[in-house]
């Protein structure tokens, strides 16, 4: 939808920051996680589906919410939305 604020926009807005910025942490954690030094949670990061080596922050959050469809507990992210 056209006008529609994207959830990194509303998280730069709630945070006083930038899209930039939000994208750029949100990659440093995954490759933080990436190269944890757990193999079970390196894996979990692993299993991210991405189209280059590593993913991308929209390839994360579709990741993740898939996650909590696929779980039953896409109430969970929903409670953040709601403004």
């Amino acid at each position: 939808m056209a006008g529609q604020e994207t959830l990194f926009e509303r998280l730069a807005k709630e945070r006083n920051t930038t899209v930039e910025d939000i994208r750029s942490q949100i990659t440093a954690r995954i490759e933080a996680g990436l190269r944890d030094p757990d193999p079970v949670r390196r894996a979990q990061w692993e299993r991210i589906p991405c189209a280059g080596e590593i993913p991308t922050p929209e390839e994360w959050l579709r990741y993740a919410v898939e996650q909590l469809r696929d779980s039953g507990n896409i109430d969970f992210l929903r409670r953040y939305l709601i403004d």
